[in-house]
């Protein structure tokens, strides 16, 4: 008999629908039953690709005995946390209090009013590690809260009082300078892992927006070692086993130090922020290796991520056939099989494949060597060696095509959709490809059609049915990919509309006198504390975001007030970034903006012509992360209404003209890209 789940979108909660355990979804209903029936509140937090919550349902919640007993003593309610991350936020900053540590499954006992006095992550079946079992710690709470109330109470209360303080913090402003700037990368530059790139050991994250600030400190100070680092991750991630060589695109994190063994699942905002850091190393760097490896991620995304209504999918789970990791490696036979002996020998060998395998018997094909090394090793050409891979790649991918593919989590969020519109926009406008540029405006039209119907916001998608209303987040990433998709496109109209999405999540999120941004909109449901989230974490909070998104579009759109709201959150948040900059990664990269000088391009010319082209591919080439580009064609009369910077800025003699401008005051107008060039060289 399926419990109320089944009447809800999300992947996660339908996978629970079937649980004998009386599930509810997060509800007044649910709330209310609690203190109708005086019973504390069993809150599961999780989300559909995480393994250990899989694992947890299949060994606590499928199983009948420990169902009895939750529904006797408790309301359960289950959350999937990437439609409520407020809710996650909450409970998380609640568990990591009482434990130390966090993660998902996340188990929190509440008590009917919603405040948390005891909590977890994932608890056994039996007593294991020094780990109470399941049903021990429901016996426990339960005894606790008919037995020993007061207790309870007071633990709830205290912990409460916690939750109130940490969310009301305000550090004392610090004064802005460029030395906070070098002491974060100080700081970042004692954990970078000097073997294997990245930052800190085993379990080993991506971390895109910390290494994005790395790039950023090469730019503004021309030490070449942030870059050196920078490269030396992004290589051995590229070349490890958290890549996916055959279908492209990035797992979720690495087990070990190395990359080479991931955890198999991969989520939308990973390979959205991953894409966009490679574009930006590409375009540093011209190096086509970090080109091959966004064009492979963005091409993954359109092939299997992408929802005919525009929308991008979430993730896709790490099981297939219930196995984690099942669905992406292999044996030296089934290769071999597939591409004949000398082939597969050669493929092998590129891959590190060996008959005992590295990970349960089989292989994750990863490469530790270059295949010019390889080549040589086995005596035939760099071009031969190419076109092995090239087709041993195609006839795999056609032949994992046919196994079980792992659970995609089909719901559509618009914060990671944002992030991705993002990685796609700016795609389209380094490598110039006009099909990026339309799966982006495919995108924006979906966000701002289907999930903004004509009222605030929505969060997520599934199915026909947009519910939810957005995040900080969610307003935030949106304003910041409309930005880039500006300058991909430079069609006024996704100017216009990041202006509005703006001016609404300000008047939704901004508090004014506590000069603070929240993660929930002042005018939705009331929490036990209104969640403030300043920590940039596997995304980057809506607190950074929001604060360099108005950086940017700030002096795009001629709104002064955009920036002194920035300036306000940096000012108090500037000083703890430098001090713990792997937590601001984001909130580092916006004040680096703040602090550089003002860097504006106005192109002037029919953005068709040749001539034109040629100018924005001087810009192309440029790595300027601290910049504002602008054009227009001279007969679209509209534009220079919209964009400042376009304002009395005439084509010269006709032809295609670049205006490159400091604060709005403007060099010399050039026709030329040799001049161009030469007038960006100083900013870059």
């Amino acid at each position: 008999m399926p419990n109320r789940l089944a009447h809800e979108t999300s992947p996660y909660l339908l996978q629970h629908a079937e649980n004998p355990v009386d599930w509810h979804p997060w509800s007044d209903e649910a709330l209310a039953r609690a203190a109708k029936q005086n019973l504390p509140i069993l809150l599961s937090i999780g989300y559909s690709a995480c393994h250990w919550c899989h694992v947890m349902a299949h060994e606590s919640f499928e199983d009948e005995a420990t169902a009895e007993m939750m529904n006797q003593h408790f309301v359960n309610i289950k959350v999937d946390r990437e439609e409520r991350p407020d809710l996650d936020s909450i409970y998380m900053n609640a568990v990591q209090r009482m434990t130390g540590r966090g993660g998902w499954p996340m188990t929190v006992f509440l008590t009917p009013d919603g405040v948390p006095f005891y909590g977890g992550t994932y608890f056994p079946p039996e007593p294991r590690h020094g780990m109470p079992s399941f049903q021990q710690v429901l016996r426990g709470v339960s005894e606790a809260y008919r037995e020993r109330r007061e207790e309870v109470d007071r633990s709830a209360a205290e912990l409460h009082h916690v939750l109130r303080e940490s969310a009301t913090l305000r550090p004392p402003p610090a004064p802005l300078d460029t030395g906070l700037l070098d002491q974060a990368y100080s700081s970042l530059r004692v954990q970078f892992d000097e073997q294997h790139g990245g930052f800190g050991g085993a379990p080993k994250f991506p971390q895109p927006m910390t290494l994005e600030f790395t790039l950023r400190q090469w730019r503004r100070t021309g030490d070449t070692e942030p870059l050196r680092m920078l490269e030396e991750t992004l290589r051995s991630m590229a070349g490890g086993g958290i890549y996916d060589h055959i279908g492209g695109g990035f797992h979720r994190y690495s087990v070990d130090a190395a990359w080479l063994v991931p955890h198999f699942e991969k989520m939308l905002y990973d390979n959205a922020l991953l894409a966009r850091l490679y574009l930006l190393a590409y375009q540093a760097t011209g190096d086509d290796f970090y080109r091959e490896i966004v064009e492979e991620t963005l091409g993954y995304i359109e092939r299997e991520m992408l929802s005919p209504e525009g929308g991008f999918y979430s993730a896709q789970d790490a099981d297939s056939e219930g196995v984690e990791g099942k669905f992406y490696v292999w044996d030296v036979a089934e290769i071999d099989d597939l591409l004949g002996a000398e082939d597969g020998e050669l493929f092998r060998r590129y891959y590190n494949t060996s008959s005992g395998g590295n990970f349960e018997g089989s292989n994750i094909l990863h490469t530790p060597r270059s295949g010019d090394e390889i080549a040589a090793e086995a005596g035939v050409t760099a071009d031969r060696l190419r076109q092995v891979i090239s087709r041993g790649r195609t006839l795999l991918y056609e032949r994992r095509s046919k196994r079980v593919w792992p659970v995609r989590d089909d719901k559509v969020v618009t914060a990671w959709n944002a992030m991705m519109l993002r990685s796609f926009a700016e795609a389209a406008r380094v490598l110039n490809r006009s099909d990026y540029a339309d799966i982006a405006a495919a995108n924006a039209g979906f966000l701002l059609g289907t999930m903004k119907p004509g009222g605030p916001l929505l969060r997520t998608y599934r199915e026909g049915h947009a519910k939810i209303h957005g995040f900080l987040e969610d307003y935030a990433l949106l304003v910041d990919a409309l930005v880039s998709l500006y300058e991909a496109t430079f069609e006024p109209r996704w100017a216009r509309e990041a202006t509005a999405v703006a001016d609404e999540m300000l008047a939704l999120f901004w508090d004014q006198e506590d000069e603070a941004f929240y993660d929930n909109a002042v005018d939705t449901e009331q929490l036990v504390v209104r969640p403030r989230d300043l920590y940039d974490n596997a995304t980057p909070s809506g607190n950074s975001t929001a604060t360099h998104a108005l950086l940017r579009l700030g002096p795009l759109v001629g709104e002064p007030r955009y920036s002194r709201i920035a300036a306000r959150v940096l000012e108090g948040l500037g000083g703890v970034a430098a001090q713990v900059p792997s937590a601001f990664g984001e909130l580092l990269c916006a004040l680096d903006r703040y602090l550089a000088t003002p860097q504006e391009v106005a192109i002037i010319g029919d953005l068709h012509a040749r001539d034109t082209q040629t100018l924005l591919d001087v810009l192309r080439a440029t790595y300027l992360p601290n910049s504002l580009i602008a054009a227009c064609d001279p007969a679209q009369h509209d534009a220079p209404e919209d964009i400042p910077l376009l304002v009395d800025r005439p084509a010269v003699d006709g032809q295609a003209t670049a205006y490159v401008c400091q604060r709005f005051v403007c060099q010399q107008p050039v026709t030329d890209p040799a001049d161009l060039a030469a007038a960006l060289r100083p900013l870059a």
